[in-house]
């Protein structure tokens, strides 16, 4: 795909030498993407022309064919491709994956150069490293696939100055509480997530995450993993809405969704409650990953109580039977106290993501219980103990047509909810494919979307939110993190059965600049970084 003018190797190209400087000072390089269809990120419609990047930011968009490039170290012919910002991730769980090796690509060979990490209430715990600028330094040391914006987990705070137990933080509590936000914000934080479904952050309440959202610097975001999102769908909407109002901040509903089989049609009375809310005046948007089944621990099918006191506390509970036979009871006879996954779904729609046997990996737990002839709640007991709480599960809870609806929506993001790429087991196929998957599936086959407005929820309106002045748009000053894609072949692989592969029809992807990956393949060179507000 790259040429240079003399039909040598392009300089800057894999492999071939940097031609000298004249003078003390390097040349700046300069980088010009000809003849394809540049779709912009605003949404407004692509129009073929070449892109001029100079020095890593883009210097012109010009007509097709009218740009000299004689001088240029790379000209990549993109004619029959789009050529778009670099993908924003509002939704990762890729926190710790600088620390990986190998790399994790599984984001950037699907043309996501930016990730919000940190979501769901859980970040990297700081205290091993004196803090969060530490914490930070240490993950700079280890350098970034792609550019990292992390959120700091409320959990992670709650958990560090309450441990795992329920109840209100006292005066002391609530202070250090704040301080630790607070330090997290200095070192360059980009906002406040909450996990109000898993613990700590399910023993909080409201007043609680209002107290420390009102903390945040002007222009930081609150995102939510919600209390439930099924039954109470709408009341945890409102309790959203709620902590917006009441702290006056930007809030991110995190993979907006109505999981569980009775639940499905509700989101459309979910989406104009939110629309009531844009109305008057609360900053508030959503994401979605383009699959009808979520992922998450297999622990968080258990009620909230038996979640209390850590990890040690659970491991107990599993082996005390009268534990388990009232646990058993609040799964199987739902009060709608809680987001209770089996009842939402049934046995037969969750399935073994990770276990400590790989045999029982990909099996539904109606299915493994009746391979090994127990009860399927026994084989929840039995899948948590023998990996001590570390059993992973794909849940079916979704219709597609539900998620179609969300993500129609103009103010619908799109995420991958992705962890990083060492986990065992079949993970989630989104951590693969969710961005190729909405333009190929969604834009090419089905016409849910257009190009051009699916190109948007994958980068301006996500900066927009977040906050990154820039990245997110093809425009003269914008930093030059660029997709070249084929809108003709681009298309998600992975199953969940077969979930680890990377995409098709993602050729180039550039930061900064320089390219990063090469039709399909990663060239091995880290040049993320970590982003800090305003960047």
């Amino acid at each position: 795909m790259s040429t240079s003018m003399s039909g040598a190797p392009a300089a800057g190209a894999p492999g071939a030498p940097r031609p000298p400087a004249g003078g003390g000072a390097p040349r700046v390089r300069r980088v010009v993407l000809t003849g394809g269809l540049v779709v912009d990120g605003t949404g407004q419609p692509g129009r073929l022309a070449d892109v001029d990047v100079v020095g890593g930011q883009v210097a012109q968009i010009a007509p097709a064919g009218s740009l000299r490039h004689a001088d240029a170290d790379l000209v990549e012919d993109a004619s029959g491709l789009v050529v778009c910002p670099g993908f924003i991730d509002p939704h990762s769980h890729s926190d710790e994956s600088p620390l990986q090796v190998p790399d994790d690509t599984s984001k950037i060979l699907q043309g996501i150069t930016t990730e919000i990490v940190g979501n769901c209430g859980t970040s990297p715990d700081p205290r091993p490293h004196g803090g969060f600028q530490g914490l930070y330094e240490r993950l700079d040391d280890a350098g970034y696939v792609t550019n990292y914006c992390p959120l700091v987990g409320h959990g992670r705070v709650r958990e560090a100055v309450m441990g795992m137990r329920a109840g209100r933080p006292d005066a002391e509590q609530a202070r250090q509480m704040a301080r630790m936000l607070d330090d997290a914000m200095q070192a360059g934080a980009w906002g406040l997530s909450s996990g109000l479904i898993y613990p700590p952050g399910i023993f909080s309440d409201s007043d609680e995450m209002v107290a420390l959202a009102k903390r945040l610097p002007e222009g930081r975001v609150y995102a939510t993993h919600m209390r439930d999102e099924g039954r109470n769908l709408r009341e945890s909407i409102a309790e959203a809405l709620d902590v917006a109002r009441r702290a006056g901040v930007r809030v991110q509903i995190s993979h907006l969704k109505a999981a569980g089989v009775p639940y499905w049609g509700s989101v459309g009375a979910a989406l104009a409650q939110l629309d009531d809310a844009r109305r008057e005046g609360v900053a508030v948007h959503q994401d979605v990953y383009p699959y009808d089944a979520s992922s998450t621990t297999l622990l968080a099918c258990l009620p909230p109580w038996f979640q209390e006191g850590g990890a040690d506390a659970v491991m107990r509970r599993l082996h005390d039977a009268g534990c388990r036979a009232r646990a058993r009871r609040d799964v199987e006879d739902d009060d709608g106290s809680w987001e209770n996954m089996i009842a939402g779904e049934g046995y037969d729609r969750i399935q073994v993501a990770s276990a400590a046997s790989p045999e029982h990996e990909g099996a539904t737990l109606a299915g493994l219980a009746s391979r090994l002839g127990v009860d399927p709640f026994d084989v929840v007991v039995q899948l948590l103990l023998e990996s001590r709480l570390t059993a992973t599960i794909v849940d079916f809870s979704m219709d597609e047509a539900d998620m179609l609806q969300v993500l129609a929506h103009p103010d619908t993001s799109v995420c991958t909810d992705g962890d990083p790429d060492h986990l065992v087991g079949k993970p989630h196929p989104r951590l693969y494919g969710s961005f190729p998957r909405v333009l190929g599936r969604y834009v090419r086959q089905r016409r849910i979307l257009g190009l051009e407005a699916a190109v948007r929820k994958m980068t301006s309106l996500t900066a927009d939110v977040f906050g990154l002045t820039s990245r997110g748009r093809l425009h003269p000053g914008q930093v030059a993190d660029v997709v070249v894609l084929d809108p003709d072949t681009i298309m998600d692989r992975g199953t969940y059965s077969q979930p680890r592969v990377p995409p098709q029809g993602i050729h180039l992807v550039m930061q900064g600049g320089r390219a990063v990956v090469r039709d399909g393949q990663w060239l091995g060179v880290r040049r993320g970084r970590r982003l800090v507000p305003g960047d």
